[in-house]
């Protein structure tokens, strides 16, 4: 984790994208299938905190040391630090059964999504297939030309972020790199704004 920046969580509290991300997966997940979730880059815990509390059994890993502190405060059975560009789960979470894998607003800040993409095959191979639920900011023809005519790539996908948007993942993109590693694409919900120039979209892909 030499390279990782520290989103600096300050506190246990819902990032902005959570208002719009939140209740579309809610939608896509159902307790009789979605038995144990595994929160890949849960941040501080909010949304596990959430799906707990709507009565999904529910853990998260993080890279940020602050972040898994203040979730832990909340269940510290339920979090671990974990650097997401390796291939194992913590220890203390090896015995359970992951049959859901959510990541939300992760993949676009990773190196090597392919990397992580095979993480998550394996984890839910281990239970025999599962499914796994993705957002991440939306792209597409009509928003990208929009920001063009703005002038506004220079602030969208600003370089001088350290840590910030490496990938920009269009619909087909996601689908594309599920797809490559055995997933079955099934549900894709653009959330946050209006249509074709939504702020994230989310796909859920089965395998």
């Amino acid at each position: 984790m030499a390279d990782y920046k520290d989103y600096g969580y300050q506190n246990a509290s819902a990032t902005h994208a959570h208002q719009y991300i939140v209740a579309p997966i809610i939608k896509l997940l159902d307790k009789a299938s979605n038995c144990c979730i595994l929160d890949l880059g849960c941040g501080n815990g909010a949304l596990v905190e959430t799906l707990v509390n709507q009565g999904f059994n529910a853990y998260g890993t993080d890279a940020s040391a602050t972040g898994i502190q203040i979730a832990s405060t909340f269940s510290a059975d339920r979090f671990a630090i974990q650097d997401l560009s390796s291939d194992d789960l913590p220890e203390k979470f090896a015995q359970l059964r992951f049959d859901t894998i959510v990541s939300t607003e992760v993949i676009e800040h990773l190196y090597d999504p392919r990397k992580f993409i095979q993480f998550c095959k394996t984890i839910l191979q281990k239970n025999g297939g599962g499914s796994i639920i993705l957002s991440t900011p939306y792209h597409g023809y009509l928003k990208n030309l929009l920001l063009a005519i703005a002038g506004k790539w220079d602030s969208h996908a600003n370089p001088l972020w350290d840590g910030g948007h490496i990938k920009l993942w269009s619909k087909a993109t996601l689908s594309q790199l599920l797809e490559e590693y055995g997933f079955k694409v099934t549900d894709f919900v653009g959330c946050g704004r209006i249509p074709y120039v939504w702020k994230s979209m989310v796909i859920k892909a089965t395998i």
